[in-house]
């Protein structure tokens, strides 16, 4: 029936209907065609590493040390180990101290010491990594007159200070106050509240964390080469020039042979085939991968 009056002019709700669902197909077709852009640059550039360099993935290029300059045939087993000992070591020192920062930041961090940390926390995570790696070139390897792993892991372990930290304010200020009090009420001190049920309620979160501030230092390079500086030899000392993968990508990159520039693109695939592995870990870690009900 036609309205009379002075609102007949509003269209009928009928129309409402259609336009509102006319804006929610657009806005899924846009979000949708940007989804895909970006995941399409993603796979192109897998694809086109993959293309250039997994012919050279054979079991020398994960056994042998790197060939001569201009020689044919090598691996990269000693930046790999490289990589792990290096990595591993960043590991030990910035997660415990994210966690930590981001224990206080969220459990206790009040007043203006709080703001601070967090001012500085967050100043860090915009830092170029290579100025990280001139610190530690000025603190540690100009006095030991030497690069060494050791100044690679620590330049590394500043990088992911922030993020682990971040990340863990961020998870622990999701759990429930209730919680809290609840384990009070229970008679729990505050640390062992903490310890008991703040964390394990965030464990997932924090996983998560962790192991995107690994993936992220385990590709740099910018850091590495004032600090573990890299070498062609196999080396486990962490106080002596130490190759790692990335170092080892860049090396090659600059190198005029083509046998050397394919197995940067090897490398590099390796690089990111570890970061989707690690990816698919987080998810299944953290249960991603079970269906929600």
């Amino acid at each position: 029936m036609r309205r009379n009056g002075p609102d007949s002019f509003y269209p009928r709700p009928s129309v409402f209907l259609l336009v509102r669902r006319a804006g929610n197909l657009f806005a899924v077709v846009v979000t949708g065609l940007f989804a895909l852009l970006a995941v399409s640059f993603l796979v192109y550039l897998i694809l086109y590493v993959a293309h250039q360099g997994v012919s050279f993935l054979n079991l020398d290029f994960f056994t042998k040390t790197p060939a001569p300059i201009g020689g044919k045939g090598g691996g990269v087993v000693s930046s790999l180990v490289g990589s792990l000992l290096v990595v591993g070591l960043a590991s030990l020192i910035g997660i415990p101290l994210g966690l930590l920062t981001g224990v206080y930041l969220a459990e206790f961090g009040r007043g203006g010491f709080a703001k601070s940390v967090r001012f500085l926390v967050d100043t860090l995570t915009g830092v170029p990594s290579i100025i990280f790696g001139l610190f530690i070139w000025i603190v540690v390897v100009v006095p030991a007159h030497s690069f060494s792993g050791v100044a690679g892991a620590l330049a590394l372990s500043i990088i992911m200070i922030p993020t682990v930290t971040r990340t863990t304010e961020e998870v622990l200020r999701l759990v429930p106050n209730e919680l809290r009090d609840a384990s009070t009420a229970l008679g729990a001190s505050p640390s062992r509240t903490i310890l008991r049920v703040v964390l394990p309620s965030a464990r997932s979160g924090i996983v998560t964390g962790i192991f995107l501030a690994i993936a992220r230092v385990a590709g740099e390079t910018a850091p590495l080469l004032m600090t573990a500086f890299g070498t062609p030899f196999f080396n486990t000392n962490l106080a002596r020039p130490i190759d790692m993968l990335p170092l080892r990508v860049f090396t090659y990159t600059l190198s005029p042979y083509e046998t050397q520039i394919h197995q940067a693109y090897a490398g590099s695939f390796v690089l990111m085939l570890l970061v989707i592995l690690a990816s698919l870990a987080i998810r299944w870690a953290t249960g991603g991968f079970r269906r929600r009900r």
